[in-house]
């Protein structure tokens, strides 16, 4: 099974956020947080893939995860690629 851990940016007029999930399909997922239908947190904007990183396992998959949601320093370098 192919998991993949991905870091989402969005930019509005005076700030930037970033979303962080795995998931196995990544288009279908990106998709549905632009649709509206992903997590509550990415309703209502339109996120533009910025990081993903592929694992063989859901294990390693959530365990990146869990430490790409803590290092607020490397999503905020990723965010200042945002247009």
């Amino acid at each position: 099974m192919d998991c993949v851990v991905y870091v989402l940016g969005w930019r509005g007029a005076d700030r930037h956020l970033t979303y962080v999930g795995w998931t196995n399909d990544l288009e279908r997922r990106l998709a549905r947080h632009n649709a509206g239908t992903g997590a509550r947190s990415t309703k209502g904007r339109t996120w533009v893939l910025l990081h993903s990183e592929h694992f063989a396992t859901r294990k390693e998959a959530m365990s990146r995860e869990w430490h790409l949601k803590r290092d607020r320093a490397f999503r905020k370098q990723l965010a200042r690629q945002l247009p």
